[in-house]
């Protein structure tokens, strides 16, 4: 991947502070985080759909979306490949990498609640330290984990993306489930396997408990 001129040491990797970046100072707002979601008639939160590739966590973070919205719901959904395309393009598959793309979707996730928001996140985010992290950032009473278990047989039979042959293949390093670990939530607020359930039934059992916890 190609650095902008200028940025290259921080291309591959963000673990760098930017320099200066101790003469910052956090600028107060007129217009608080209650006014924007009062305005919206809604309480912020983060669904964080976490998951193996091809489990079904873009899916059906779409469907809830789509619900959400018809219900009247202010809503925006982020996406892993979208974002990847975006605001983590310069990130690789490394653990640091891996690592900071979460942190950088956790901040988002974050800002977007203080404009009153629901976020929808669909990341595969493996590492159970970094959605302990996450939940930091977030605030613990914002954030809604939701594990899609499929198993990583299904996932692998599927392999919509071709991504899993890649990997077995030698093609893909630091593959989730192949040659890197996916460290399962403990205690996530909902959880679905898709390869039990429809789609169709997912969404209503994920929207059935997930009502009550955006109140």
């Amino acid at each position: 991947m190609e650095c902008i001129t200028g940025m290259e040491p921080l291309c591959g990797s963000s673990m760098y502070a930017l320099s200066g970046s101790g003469n910052l100072t956090w600028q107060n707002l007129d217009l608080s985080r209650q006014e924007r979601s009062s305005q919206k008639k809604q309480s912020p939160k983060t669904i964080w759909f976490t998951g193996l590739s091809g489990s079904g966590k873009s899916t059906l973070a779409n469907e809830i979306e789509k619900r959400l919205f018809t219900l009247g719901y202010h809503t925006m959904l982020l996406d892993g490949d979208n974002v990847r395309l975006g605001l983590n393009k310069n990130l690789g598959f490394k653990k640091a990498d891996r690592i900071e793309n979460i942190r950088r979707i956790s901040e988002v996730s974050k800002l977007m609640n203080d404009a009153g928001l629901i976020v929808i996140t669909s990341f595969i985010s493996p590492f159970h330290n970094e959605r302990v992290k996450a939940k930091e950032i977030i605030g613990f009473n914002d954030f809604i984990e939701i594990y899609v278990s499929t198993p990583l047989e299904e996932c692998e039979k599927r392999d919509v993306k071709g991504l899993y042959k890649k990997a077995r293949g030698g093609e893909i390093k630091n593959f989730t489930g192949v040659s890197s670990p996916y460290e399962p939530p403990e205690k996530p607020n909902i959880t679905v396997d898709t390869s039990k359930m429809t789609i169709e039934a997912s969404t209503e059992y994920i929207l059935k408990h997930l009502k009550p916890l955006l109140k």
